[in-house]
């Protein structure tokens, strides 16, 4: 399950609008991380350019979970106004708006629920455009995990 929750935190990186990303739920406590190997959970994020996304993974014993993962990636919003006095500028002057992604780290959460009433929710971190992050999550079966994509 909380693989599945940070499936979902992979979706905030920066990918194509639509697309998905996968990311890779470790166990380093609790039941699961006791198993040799240890079983690694795939999850899979959905919309990874927005801000928030559809996160769906399957726990080791193959219950489905579906959830969303949200991140806050800060924005800076300018405006351009002025006068023109060449004939480029165009009557009254300039004027523009853009809004554009501030550098550097963004936090974000994953929250899912399995077909078993499992939940499995987590934290995580990614540098401002990138593909990748860590962080970790929890499950109501006492598993710990180490969050990587």
């Amino acid at each position: 399950m909380p693989l599945r929750a940070l499936g979902l935190i992979a979706i905030l990186t920066v990918t194509a609008c639509g697309s998905s990303s996968d990311m890779q739920l470790y166990p380093i406590a609790g039941p699961l991380a006791s198993q040799t190997p240890p079983a690694v959970i795939h999850a899979k994020a959905e919309t990874t350019e927005e801000t928030s996304g559809a996160l769906t993974f399957r726990l080791a014993d193959r219950t489905k979970c579906s959830g969303t993962w949200s991140a806050l990636a800060p924005k800076v919003v300018s405006r351009t106004r002025g006068v023109s006095l060449t004939l480029r500028g165009g009557p009254g002057g300039k004027y523009d708006n853009s809004t554009e992604s501030v550098g550097g780290i963004n936090t974000g959460e994953i929250y899912a629920v399995c077909k078993d009433g499992t939940k499995v929710q987590g934290t995580f971190v990614m540098g401002s455009s990138t593909t990748s992050g860590t962080g970790s999550a929890t499950d109501t079966r006492g598993n710990t995990y180490k969050l990587l994509f």
